[in-house]
């Protein structure tokens, strides 16, 4: 190779260096099985805001990992109707919804600047079979992504718009956590019209339902930021009354 020709093969970082591993790896993965991992990943271009990973009715090949940045996932009705039905952060698989027919079902988009791992289905099948600890994993990452689809039907199953929305910043919060990263201030990658999709409301409802919840002291926004002012309150919008911790009063 000639001088200054720069090697993308070898900048690319590896599973064993990935800060995200202890998310989609098992714990007691070694070194030789992490080579083994490390090889049929392939780490895709970066995607820019608004380009699609996957579309509707294209065949499943591959499962998809956020390394850095933000996804929706987007279904569209007959009738042509969009609804965002999903979010995905870093570590969190994609492409999921294809494992049953073989077809994705929904669109997924980038949110922010971002770059994914790409693991093909047939090689990832072929080193599960070596790597029961990775199998397991799979299935635990497969879970958690069945426990937000469940906390979303839990969110569109509330009446009250305050519930809606303090289910989706407290799931947030709680995504963040597991990143590793603050759990009381985050940013939504999402415009508040794909949070208006996602919950079943209409935009100024959502902007009229973070401004009340501002002025009653539970969080701070500015912009997409977020800052969980009284953590037990948001969770006693979510939870009940119960929930809140003794000595707490729930403002009236």
């Amino acid at each position: 190779m000639s001088a200054g020709v720069v090697d993308l093969e070898k900048l690319r970082h590896s599973c064993a260096q990935c800060s995200l591993q202890v998310l989609c790896l098992p714990a007691a993965i070694g070194g030789s099985d992490l080579e083994q991992l490390d090889d049929i990943v392939r780490n895709r271009r970066p995607l820019e805001p608004g380009e699609s990973l996957f579309r509707a009715g294209q065949s499943l090949s591959s499962l998809y990992v956020a390394r850095e940045g933000a996804f929706k996932t987007i279904a569209t009705s007959e009738d042509g109707e969009a609804q965002v039905i999903g979010f995905h952060l870093p570590g969190e698989l994609m492409g999921l919804d294809a494992l049953g027919s073989g077809h994705h079902a929904c669109d997924a988009e980038a949110l922010t600047r971002a770059t994914v791992c790409e693991v093909p289905l047939v090689q990832l099948e072929s080193i599960c079979a070596k790597l029961p600890g990775l199998q397991h994993q799979l299935l635990r990452i497969i879970g958690q992504g069945i426990n937000r689809d469940q906390s979303h039907m839990e969110m569109l199953g509330r009446r009250q718009a305050a519930e809606r929305v303090a289910l989706f910043l407290h799931g947030f919060s709680e995504r963040y956590r597991l990143l590793g990263r603050s759990g009381e201030m985050f940013v939504l990658p999402m415009s508040r019209e794909d949070i208006a999709s996602f919950l079943g409301m209409v935009i100024e409802t959502v902007s009229r339902t973070l401004t009340k919840m501002q002025d009653d002291g539970v969080i701070a926004v500015r912009g997409r930021q977020v800052t969980v002012l009284d953590a037990a309150r948001l969770d006693a919008i979510v939870h009940g009354p119960a929930k809140i911790a003794p000595g707490i009063t729930r403002r009236g």
